[in-house]
């Protein structure tokens, strides 16, 4: 059955069922006078609905609306490059690269529209749960207090992200009844409000253990908690003020067990498998199927991050072909030379460690195994291993890790036009990551692993980088290594050692890189790190200034919403 709300104004009015968003169309104004939380919420059926509807839109919104390839695409990990005239799509990609996007970028507005659907269906929630009649429908006070709480962290998660991408941005408290956006508030009222609200729901959320096998996808104590770690690691580029302290005080009181009991996973892979749901390493995160809801599987995100034909490799047909819109930047010229610049260069980074057990050529192995992390070199069928996969160009496919035109040249082979930019790809050109497994169509557990969102791996370094920022580079090699020992054999001269010289403001940016490639934070992690504007990387030089750091606001959003002002620099 549809239930129809009005949303926040003119950014978004939309109709939805109980989780999924559907349809928009403008709704009749008086409505919002009849359908209430008195004569809406009737039953405690009806109360769970109404709390869980703006969960689907928060794991659509992982990918949906350019958030993925925001985070990624302007950064020195991912890249999609013109392949022979696809992939060009009105230069889109290459504004993303080069830093050159416009408020008429679509993505500008569907990010802003996609954050505050997300919060005004948070919101609306929270205040129909407020004002329950808790006797009438069914539930306890420790419920509702338990719904409020989980509602003001959801809201929080969506106005940290919209706050990190805008910066300028409304504070929204209320929906029903309210005919237009609050006015933008300064990043100062903004942090504090995320801050007060993530501190003031933790008292009353559960933790992993009070949820048991239903915690996915549900806010815990310590994933509020982790949120406030975002929040003060990033504070020194939000407010001005480094808050690496309390940073670090919330990620020791995460990692010492205060928020619930969590715990590293003994394989590289095991935050991410089918059976992820359940993995003491995932703080938050959102669950997925191959039925129902698998939002990280998708052309946005992960399924179009690899080859064409990449389907063939996997043994996986459900989804149709795959296609090359995302893949790694090189990080060697045409003539396989490395590349001479510090930034970038992910692969390379990766083999900076060559006994790193990652670097294998992703393989599935049967009854819901993988190994490797990555598609490069020949990529053969899952079902005949001589036969490979091909370009639909009809030349057969072999990942490297440079860019430009290869065509059916054999490895190894240095071809006569050496240019490589993003204009200038084949689609030979870059080596494409795999995160998540993709196991065959007949595997049981094919496209089941959870999105995890926040993992303690997040709390291990984040914790590690205040202790580098500190002076205490001995605390913060042994939380990586901690963290690292995973990736290689026992043993193994990869790890850092125990003083931690190792690690300088490059390592310390690399290693971010390497453990949490593709899962959404690069471009946060080179502004905070002051690289976002001033590194260079492949095909791309150092911006003139660092207006780009925020997003504008996009025509659309600023169409429908005159009085919102348009950040500095657009």
């Amino acid at each position: 059955m549809k239930n129809k709300y009005k949303l926040l104004s003119t950014l978004a009015i939309i109709c939805i069922t109980s989780l999924i968003l559907s349809g928009c169309k403008k709704l009749d104004e008086n409505l919002y006078d009849r359908i209430t939380s008195v004569n809406f919420l009737q039953t405690r059926e009806d109360v769970l609905r109404d709390f869980l509807r703006s969960f689907e839109h928060g794991f659509w919104s992982v990918q949906g609306g350019g958030l993925f390839y925001a985070q990624e695409l302007p950064t020195d990990e991912l890249m999609t490059p013109n392949r022979e005239g696809d992939w060009f799509d009105g230069g889109i990609y290459q504004r993303l690269h080069n830093h050159t996007w416009t408020i008429q970028d679509d993505y500008t507005s569907s990010m802003w529209i996609a954050l505050y659907q997300g919060v005004s269906l948070a919101t609306n929630s929270l205040e129909d749960i407020e004002k329950v009649d808790i006797n009438k429908v069914g539930i306890t006070k420790t419920e509702q207090d338990d719904f409020i709480a989980e509602l003001k962290t959801h809201r929080a998660w969506f106005t940290l992200r919209a706050f990190d991408l805008y910066r300028n941005i409304p504070i929204v408290t209320k929906v029903k009844g309210e005919a237009f956006t609050p006015k933008q508030a300064t990043p100062q009222q903004t942090f504090d409000f995320i801050e007060r609200e993530l501190k003031n729901a933790i008292p009353g959320l559960p933790t992993g253990e009070d949820l048991g096998q239903y915690a996915i996808g549900r806010w815990t104590k310590a994933g509020a908690a982790a949120l406030l770690m975002r929040l003060y690691l990033n504070a020194k580029v939000y407010i001005g003020v480094d808050k690496f302290t309390e940073c670090a005080a919330v990620s020791q009181d995460i990692i010492n067990g205060t928020y619930g009991n969590y715990s590293l996973e003994s394989r590289w892979d095991a935050p991410f498998d089918y059976n992820n749901a359940q993995s003491p390493e995932v703080i938050f995160g959102f669950p997925g199927t191959l039925a129902q809801t698998h939002w990280h599987y998708t052309q946005d995100m992960y399924f179009w991050m690899a080859p064409h034909q990449g389907q063939n490799l996997f043994g996986f047909t459900d989804f149709g072909n795959m296609n090359t819109r995302y893949a790694l930047q090189p990080g060697r010229d045409v003539d396989s030379v490395e590349y001479s610049f510090s930034m970038g260069k992910p692969f390379v980074k990766f083999q900076k460690y060559a006994d790193d057990i990652r670097l294998k050529r992703y393989k599935n192995l049967g009854n819901s195994k993988r190994e490797g992390m990555f598609l490069v070199g020949y990529l053969p069928y899952y079902s005949d291993s001589n036969t490979f996969v091909k370009s639909n160009r009809g030349y057969t496919i072999f990942a490297r890790d440079q860019v430009g035109y290869f065509r059916d040249l054999p490895p190894g082979t240095k071809p006569a036009d050496k240019e490589s930019n993003m204009d200038h790809a084949d689609d030979n050109s870059g080596i494409w990551p795999v995160k998540y497994p993709i196991y065959p169509s007949k595997d049981p557990n094919t496209i089941a692993s959870a999105y995890a969102g926040v993992r303690l791996a997040e709390v291990y370094y984040s914790l590690a980088e205040c202790k580098y920022r500190a002076g205490d580079k001995a605390g913060a090699a042994t939380l990586l290594n901690a963290v690292r020992q995973r990736n290689y054999p026992a043993g193994s001269p990869s790890l850092y050692v125990a003083d931690g010289r190792q690690l300088t403001d490059q390592e310390m940016l690399d290693e971010w890189g390497r453990e949490f490639m593709v899962e959404s934070r690069r471009r946060t992690d080179l502004i905070r790190w002051g690289k976002f504007n001033t590194g260079t990387w492949w095909d791309k030089q150092p911006d003139a200034d660092n207006h780009t750091e925020i997003y504008p606001i996009g025509q659309d959003v600023i169409n429908l919403s005159p009085q919102l002002i348009q950040n500095p620099g657009y």
